[in-house]
């Protein structure tokens, strides 16, 4: 090589060198300036905003209203024909912006020199958009899906049975629809992370809903009693109700059983021996006690009255021995017209509609209470989709003939018998039995959570309560039991 190439390579070499000094000194100066700033680097995105140059505060502002902007307030569920709405501020959805900001300014000072260099470099470059955590409060989100699971309209009908006018009476269920609910909590939080709720209808995911099989062997146990006479004793004081014998062929209901379809009812005789001395010989005195009684006030609206009254008359003079479980629709049985029910109003899949029956969870109410008070043990009960007109939130009960009872036990060591009229605008349930010395004054008592504002000016307030059984003596608490969180619907 020649003296001229040799000294041409050198400066370029030289050239080459002083250049890439000059490039690493102008990003170690930009770099050392970075460093210094309160701003983020180029090249950063949350949520698709673009947050370069901007200090946290200006992020967390920019991406606040962008969110703001594009959040809706509710996604929206469908199931057949009927949509529901999942309220975004019940559930306490939101994203954690300002771990998001913090993130993106420490990008490029938290690591060593060189490390934070090839970071700023690789953003610079590169860029980064940063999606937020999304935040929500899981008890609430289970609690709504509570909710959509008992408001779908095609809920699974249960074989069922009941003792009327001397005869065996037994229903064949039906299938319903059961919400999927991992893949629905899926869908809900995958739809909030992005955003694309908003604009779009998701399909709720469900599965089949079998009603269990009858068993006429454990009905028959049930159904089936020995005759025996009523009596009492003072000393000690013990109550023993009558029995009426009950009996019927097994194999024939069996055998009946089996051909039945989906939704039919079928009527069996049963074979009755009567005793010969009964609790109502006994008379009240047997029950000397008044332990609970609740009243609710309802308008005097002909057939809506009606409801009440022969849904009264079933559970007027009901014993329970200690240990019996009062079920409110094995004792009042269907509410049909050819049993003397009026149309009137009901809550019936999100809506007031009208319905055969419509008004006789006043009862059930107005039981629900008094079996608290008189200390029953309250096994199966659910509140309304709409804080009724006669109760206020967390002291409802409802029942639907075939999915959805009310049961309590009679948790005391003596029988209890329930009282129950309608008259004068006042529904009234007592239950009397006998009082021990060391009674409570129980009542119910109910914290509104959360108030839920209604969609349109004739609509309906939600509410989230918290329900408590409170115990008193001398007007003083002794102690407190959380019985129920109930959700009621907005409209």
């Amino acid at each position: 090589m020649s003296k001229i190439k040799e000294n041409v390579l050198i400066i370029y070499i030289i050239l080459i060198v002083i250049f890439i000094g000059i490039f690493i000194a102008g990003i170690i100066a930009f770099y050392v300036s970075f460093q210094g700033s309160e701003t983020i680097t180029s090249g950063v995105f949350i949520k698709n905003v673009d947050v370069s140059g901007m200090t946290k505060d200006e992020a967390k502002s920019v991406v606040e209203e962008y969110l703001k902007e594009n959040m809706s307030n509710n996604l929206v569920l469908k199931y057949s024909n009927y949509e529901y709405n999942v309220p975004i501020e019940q559930i306490e959805a939101k994203f954690d912006v300002d771990s998001a900001v913090n993130y993106a300014f420490n990008i490029g000072r938290t690591n060593s020199f060189f490390g934070n260099v090839k970071n700023y470099l690789s953003v610079l470059i590169n860029k980064i958009n940063i999606d937020p955590v999304l935040i929500y409060n899981e008890q609430a989100l289970s609690e709504y899906m509570d909710f959509l699971e008992v408001s779908l309209p095609d809920q699974v009908q249960q074989a069922a049975y009941y003792v009327e006018d001397g005869d065996l009476v037994i229903t064949t269920g039906s299938t319903g629809a059961g919400i999927k609910r991992d893949i629905l909590k899926k869908l809900i939080i995958s739809g909030l992370q992005d955003n694309s709720y908003s604009n779009t209808i998701y399909e709720i995911p469900t599965y089949t809903t079998y009603p269990d099989e009858l068993n006429i062997d454990n009905i028959y146990n049930e159904v089936h009693k020995e005759v025996s006479n009523a009596y009492y004793t003072t000393d000690p004081y013990a109550i023993y109700a009558e029995t009426v014998g009950v009996d019927f062929n097994v194999d024939e209901v069996k055998n009946t059983v089996t051909e039945l379809g989906t939704n039919q009812e079928y009527r069996f005789g049963l074979v009755y021996t009567e005793p010969e001395v009964t609790v109502d010989d006994l008379g009240m005195e047997a029950f000397p006690n008044l332990l609970g009684t609740y009243s609710t006030n309802y308008v005097n609206n002909a057939n809506r009255t009606t409801n009440l009254r022969l849904a009264s008359d079933k559970i007027n003079g009901v014993v329970l021995m200690p240990g019996d479980t009062f079920s409110f629709n094995s004792i009042v049985g269907p509410r049909t017209e050819e049993k003397g029910y009026k149309s009137a109003a009901i809550f019936s899949d999100g809506m007031v509609t009208d319905g055969v029956g419509g008004g006789i969870c006043q009862i059930v109410t107005t039981l629900y209470n008094a079996a608290v008070k008189a200390d029953m043990n309250i096994t199966v009960r659910r509140n309304h989709t709409f804080v009724p007109s006669y109760s206020e939130p967390g002291y409802d009960a409802t029942v639907v003939y075939g999915s959805q009872d009310f049961k309590f036990v009679n948790s005391r060591d003596y029988p209890v018998k329930v009282v129950s009229s309608v008259s004068g605008g006042v529904a009234t349930v007592s239950i009397y039995g006998l009082a021990t010395d060391n009674e409570y004054d129980i009542r119910i008592e109910a914290d509104i959570i959360r108030t839920i504002p209604r969609k349109t000016s004739g609509g309906y307030t939600g509410y989230v309560a918290d329900s408590y059984k409170v115990y008193y003596q001398n007007g003083v608490e002794v102690k407190r039991e959380k019985i129920s969180r109930d959700t009621y619907s907005a409209s």
